[in-house]
Order: structure tokens, then sequence, then C-alpha cells
């Protein structure tokens, strides 16, 4: 079953947790208190939005395509403004914002290097532009070696549905040839501190098999027996604390 509206919400939370260290580190260095205006490409449900909210007194935009999230957005964070709009064609004057950010959004465009010229060309001379997180399935690793599996089948997915699994290695490129000045990326360090709870773990299994029902044949699919027993594996790996599980997440931040 795809999944609901909620639990995309609840997806779209899970990932601002998994990057939070990196943002609060972020947050200071881009002046996001004193912004006067800040967009949030591909808002979503408002995850980011609301926490950005919070530590700024300037507007804030929220832009994306889906309607239902956008709606639910609104219902979550008053002060938003939130409008269903493209990336590639933003409905802004030039040199509107302060600051311009994304968020797991650029794998999903079909043209990353258009995306963020677009998002430079609303952002103000000096003001930043970010992508706060891009993840890289290419170096996905998973222990115990019999969930290696998922790799295959989420770059797959992702490929499926039109996304680029490889996308985060390529930001440094995406933003200099879209014009950025002051260029820096990296990866986000890969910390476990604590295995996931079992809300967090069922949620991410809810993630994995609707990419497993987006890839429909090949000698590949994986049944959902087969999701079943590795997803045991999964468990039981939690709780003897033999479960490795980092996929690199790129990040990057320029001046328009």
């Amino acid at each position: 079953m795809p999944l609901t509206l909620t639990e995309w919400d609840q997806r779209f939370h899970q990932q601002a947790a998994w990057t939070s260290d990196l943002r609060s580190y972020l947050y200071p260095k881009i002046g996001l208190k004193t912004a006067r205006r800040v967009l949030d490409i591909g808002c979503g449900t408002g995850a980011l939005t609301t926490e950005l909210s919070a530590h700024m007194q300037g507007e804030i935009f929220g832009a994306d395509l889906d309607l239902p999230r956008l709606t639910l957005a609104m219902r979550n964070n008053s002060r938003g403004i939130f409008l269903g709009a493209d990336v590639l064609t933003l409905p802004f004057q030039a040199d509107v914002f302060d600051i311009t950010l994304c968020h797991f959004f650029l794998l999903w465009v079909d043209d990353p290097v258009g995306a963020v010229r677009e998002m430079r060309r609303v952002t103000a001379p000096g003001g930043m532009i970010l992508a706060l997180a891009e993840p890289d399935y290419g170096g996905r690793l998973d222990h115990p070696p019999a969930l290696s599996r998922l790799k295959d089948l989420q770059t797959r997915s992702l490929l499926r549905q039109g996304a680029d699994p490889h996308l985060g290695r390529k930001l440094q490129s995406i933003f200099s040839q879209a014009g950025c000045s002051q260029i820096t990326t990296g990866v986000i360090n890969g910390q476990w501190q604590q295995p996931p709870s079992p809300q967090e773990q069922a949620q991410e299994w809810k993630v994995i098999a609707n990419d497993a029902n987006a890839i429909e044949d090949g000698a590949d699919t994986i049944t959902p027996t087969e999701l079943r027993e590795l997803q045991a594996i999964d468990k039981l790996a939690w709780e003897k604390n033999e479960r490795t599980l980092y996929v690199p997440t790129f990040y990057a931040w320029g001046k328009a």
C-alpha cells in the first residue's frame, strides 16, 4: 500500500531529525535569525518550515507541487506563506529572499542544475542557497550482509520513480554550474548512539515496502515474504547490537 499523507508527514519529520545537528550548526552561520525572507523549496508537509519559523522573525515561505502536503503544512504553521510552485519556474521576482533552501529534494528534480539556478535567481546578492540533505545510495552500507539487498532495492526503486539515487556526490558540480559562489559541500557524519525505537523501525519498513511496490517486474523483485524475512533479520540485528546502516548524505551551500 502507498504511504498515506500522515505517514509521509511522519517520514519528513524523521528525515528532519536525522539532519538536525547540521542545521543547528548552520543557522547561526547563515544569519537565519535576522533574515527578512526565507524560502523552503519542496517543503512537503512543513517539517522544516515550522522549525525555521521558530528561529526567525521575518517571513517564511514554503513551496511544493503536492497540494495535499501543502494543505497540511498550512494547518501546521499559521505563520508560513505556502504556495504551489515548480522549482524550475518560481513565481517570484529576482533577489527576493535572503535564504533559499531545500531538504531531501534535488534528487527528485529532473533538472537539479536548473533548480539551483532558479533558487539563486530569487535569492538576493550575498544571500545563501542551501541543499541541506541529498542522499547517495551508491555508498550505502548494510550489515549483516543479508541486508545488503536493500541497497539494490531502494536504488532501483528511486530510479523507477524518476529520482537520482546518486545525487549527493554531484552537489559540488550542481552548485558550481548553477552559478553559486563560495561553495561548501560535505557529508553528514554517521553516528549510532542507540538503536531506533520500534516505531522508527516500523516507519522505515513502511518506506521500504513502498519502495518495493514501485518495482513491479524483473527477476530481482522482492516478494512480500522475502521482505518480511529481511525485516526479521533487521529487527534481530538491532536487538543484538549488530546492525549497521549508513547512507552517505551530502549537503551544500553557497552564495548568490
